[in-house]
Parts: C-alpha cells; sequence; structure tokens
C-alpha cells in the first residue's frame, strides 16, 4: 500500500537514465487516485491534483477561454502529461488548451508544443514549481501561461515565449479582469476566484 501526502513526493528512479526512459517510468506508474506524477527537474515528483475547492474556479476558467481558444484547439482540466523533450520534462498542468490532433496519437502523453495556452493553480505545497520550473519551461514554447496564485489572490498572465522565457507579464488581483493576450484576446472576469483563506491551506498542508 502506497501512502501519500499532500506534499510533492520525490521517487527514487536511481541510476537515472535517459528523458525517454524517465517518461516510461512515469506512464507506468500506479500513481494512487487524485494525485499526478510529473518529471521536474530531473526527478520524478508525485503531488495531489487541485483541491476540491478549486473546481469552480477551473470551471469558470475553461468556460471563459473555451470561446476565445484558437480554432482546433480543445480546453480541459483532464489527468494528461504533456512532454517537453528540449527540457527535459513532463507536466500535468491545471488546465490546458491544446490542438487536438495531438489526441490522435497512440501512447500516454503529449506533445508539449501542441499547447496554445496553460494554467497552473499554485498551492502551498507546488507554488515554487509553478512559479520557476514550469514558468522556465513553459516560457520557451507555451504561448500563454496563467498563474491563478490561490495564496497571494492574483493571477498572472505571461506571454511572447522565446528561447529565454516569457517577454511580457500582466498580473491582476483576483476581483479585476486581466487581459489574456494573443491568440485568445479576451478579457478574463476573475470575480470568482477568491476560494477560502490561505491559513486554512497551511493547516492541510
Amino acid at each position: 500500500m502506497t501512502t501519500m501526502t499532500e506534499r510533492p513526493t520525490a521517487i527514487n528512479a536511481s541510476p537515472v537514465g535517459a528523458f525517454e526512459d524517465m517518461l516510461r517510468i512515469v506512464e507506468e506508474l500506479d500513481t494512487p487516485d487524485g494525485y499526478k506524477a510529473e518529471l521536474i527537474r530531473g526527478k520524478i515528483i508525485v503531488s495531489p491534483w487541485s483541491k476540491l475547492r478549486y473546481k469552480k474556479v477551473m470551471k469558470s476558467l475553461r468556460l471563459q477561454l473555451e470561446p476565445h481558444a484558437p480554432e482546433g484547439h480543445d480546453v480541459d482540466v483532464a489527468p494528461f502529461l504533456f512532454t517537453f523533450p528540449g527540457s527535459e520534462r513532463g507536466f500535468g498542468p491545471d488546465l490546458h488548451v491544446a490542438d487536438e490532433s495531438a489526441f490522435d496519437a497512440d501512447g500516454r502523453h503529449a506533445d508539449g508544443a501542441a499547447l496554445s495556452l496553460v494554467a497552473e493553480l499554485t498551492s502551498t505545497s507546488t507554488k515554487d514549481a509553478d512559479w520557476l520550473d514550469k514558468l522556465d519551461t513553459y516560457g520557451r514554447i507555451v504561448p500563454v501561461y496563467l498563474v491563478l496564485d490561490m495564496q497571494d489572490r492574483e493571477v498572472t498572465a505571461f506571454w511572447d515565449p522565446s528561447p529565454k522565457g516569457y517577454r511580457s507579464r500582466h498580473s491582476a488581483p483576483f476581483g479585476e479582469p486581466l487581459h489574456v493576450p494573443a491568440p485568445f484576446g479576451f478579457d478574463l472576469d476573475t470575480s470568482g476566484f477568491v476560494v477560502r483563506a490561505e491559513a486554512e491551506d497551511t493547516r492541510e498542508a
């Protein structure tokens, strides 16, 4: 029996192999219900999916993005793994917008190049990865990255990716609109993004 906690857990996969070997291990892991495995900084990290009370926020985000998604792109919160071979990373974003053709292939992961937008909702246990490793990786290839900082009650949009990361960013506190740049081009209503206080998250972490 495997016991998991709210905090991300690194799985010892030594000796560390090539990216494809690590990816195969991730795909073959029997993770408990409610948990996901990702490749972060050369390690396999198992962490919980978003908290139940984040569901309404993700639903609001999904419904607002859908009318503005590029043609042929699907908005979803399903737990799919997207890979970034150039950075040797594999992430399962809280919400993704991706070309539907990426899901026609066999296998259990999709190419990160198919993404037009990703969104991550921070928790006390995953915040560092969302703001550091994922920001760096997404910033080289994904057109738009939204970070919903659930502890600071602020949303940040990053866009204009480059080999050195995103060139542009803009933030807004929950309750104020945030412009989501091209290829979406609309103002996001964040008035329903506030959930329970961070003090409660801290006690649960």
